[in-house]
């Protein structure tokens, strides 16, 4: 899921609904395109490091792990 053009520019998030605590999507874009500000108000968008998100990446592909 890693942008076609990875720079300095690249920006990786997780973001979340305040509601229920739940992640509801990830991913990573060049910052120019990224939307700061998600439609609807209880969802937020938290930014993260590439190490993060690779963490976050690699967790998920573990079968049997939470």
């Amino acid at each position: 899921m890693l942008p076609t053009r990875e720079d300095k520019d690249t920006r990786y998030f997780i973001d979340l609904d305040l509601r229920n605590r739940k992640i509801i999507g990830w991913g990573c874009d060049q910052r120019h395109g990224l939307e700061q500000d998600l439609a609807e108000p209880t969802h937020h968008r938290v930014f993260i490091t590439k190490g993060q998100y690779n963490k976050l990446e690699n967790r998920l592909a573990l079968p049997g792990k939470r």
